[in-house]
């Protein structure tokens, strides 16, 4: 297959990957945590475990990555097994309406999600030039942004005041798993290179041997700890009445809380899409993740500050925008400074850690949040977000262009 047809088959099984995409972003963010708080009345640590859930996945990106690798099975194929398994889950969930089975099947089906992220990111750097990955790549996050606003708008109607209807919700998260995983089937994708070694989690001797890679993974700890600190806080502390917060005198729908939390941002998202494509493309990545960087805090700050409708869909605009930029930056980052041929075992670091922080970062939310005001809670994530920055300064001139792979393949081999 030549480049092109790789290009354009990649491109046309995507755009149908991020329609089921969409809808199940919307099972991670909102939906799934919003049934744990108000079906189940679940306390704090079954809510910080199916707000992070998605994070055992990443935890294990490595070892799927190497099992992958030796096995000789065509990523996407493989990232099509996960789909399914993701169905099974979910549809497992709806028949047994039971706290620990939801629990545990939240855990299993938001992580195949995220199993499937290293091995799509070797994808794109297979099958989309350089000069436009970040274009495409936004194209199809538009995709998937429209659909999760439209579905975050739909289910949270159908929800409200029938939340005991949340079985058929499931469902449809199971079909979107199916439509994913025949997506995935069609996308052209070859085998991993073999890198050596037969350790489960061998990718992790780059943190090691590459200096750049190692500092920017701290970087992205302190910011990425800050912003999934208050991620699922977004959803507590509109739906959960404790807080006090009241719109008109009356607490949230959960039709509110999905336009907050789903439709105002993903449409902010939806447009500023592909400027951060195009700027992705064109611009140094370390002045890029800087700017992204503020965007979060003051997304953050503002957004924990309001106790008005009006403020509250500004802070969620301003979310919006620095998640549209995040989605690109975060998800093909390491195609700039990476082998081309260890860009999935490169991602595989960089989502464990992802994985650690975002399993810690709920627990330490839910419980601050007994302990300290959400004002609080929300300052200290802005000040991690903050140090996460400032180390990203002495890198500005290495992410000028990203690192050309033949000086990288050097470096690392050393």
């Amino acid at each position: 297959m030549s480049p092109a047809e790789r290009r354009q088959r990649t491109y046309h099984s995507e755009r149908w990957r991020a329609v089921a995409g969409g809808i199940l972003e919307t099972a991670g963010t909102t939906f799934l945590l919003l049934i744990a708080v108000r079906w189940f009345q679940a306390g704090a640590l079954p809510k910080a475990l199916v707000a992070g859930g998605g994070n055992f996945g990443f935890l294990l990106s490595p070892w799927w990555v190497s099992r992958v690798e030796r096995t000789g099975w065509p990523v996407a194929r493989a990232a099509a097994a996960l789909a399914l398994v993701g169905a099974v889950t979910l549809l497992t969930m709806a028949v047994v309406p039971l706290l620990t089975v939801y629990v545990a099947g939240a855990i299993v089906a938001v992580a195949c999600l995220t199993m499937c992220v290293p091995l799509m990111t070797q994808v794109f750097q297979d099958n989309y030039p350089d000069h436009e990955r970040g274009r495409l790549f936004s194209r199809t996050v538009m995709i998937r942004i429209a659909v999760a606003a439209l579905f975050s708008e739909l289910a949270g109607r159908a929800l409200s005041g029938r939340i005991h209807h949340y079985p058929w919700l499931l469902g449809v998260f199971a079909g979107a798993f199916l439509l994913a995983a025949w997506a995935l089937h069609q996308c052209p994708s070859r085998p991993l290179e073999r890198s050596g070694g037969t350790h489960p989690f061998k990718a992790m001797r780059f943190v090691r041997t590459d200096p750049l890679f190692r500092r920017t993974l701290v970087m992205w700890m302190l910011m990425g700890f800050g912003n999934l600190m208050m991620l699922p806080l977004r959803v507590e502390y509109l739906a959960n009445e404790r807080h006090g917060l009241t719109v008109g005198g009356e607490p949230l729908s959960v039709a509110g809380v999905a336009f907050l939390t789903g439709v105002v941002p993903n449409l902010a998202r939806l447009v500023m899409s592909p400027i951060w494509g195009w700027l992705f493309d064109r611009v140094n990545f370390f002045v890029l993740r800087i700017v992204l960087n503020l965007s979060f805090a003051v997304g953050i700050g503002t957004f924990f500050a309001s106790h008005s409708l009006s403020g509250l869909v500004l802070a969620a605009i301003l979310f919006g925008v620095a998640s549209a930029g995040g989605d690109v930056a975060w998800s093909l980052w390491v195609t700039k400074f990476a082998p081309p041929a260890q860009v999935a075992d490169y991602m595989s670091v960089h989502t464990f850690f992802t994985g650690v922080r975002g399993l810690i970062a709920p627990l330490a939310a839910f419980y601050l949040i007994n302990h300290w005001t959400v004002g609080q809670v929300a300052a200290l994530s802005v000040g991690l977000i903050m140090a996460g920055t400032l180390l990203l300064l002495p890198e500005i001139p290495q992410g000028r262009r990203g690192r050309r792979a033949e000086a990288l393949v050097e470096e690392v081999s050393e």
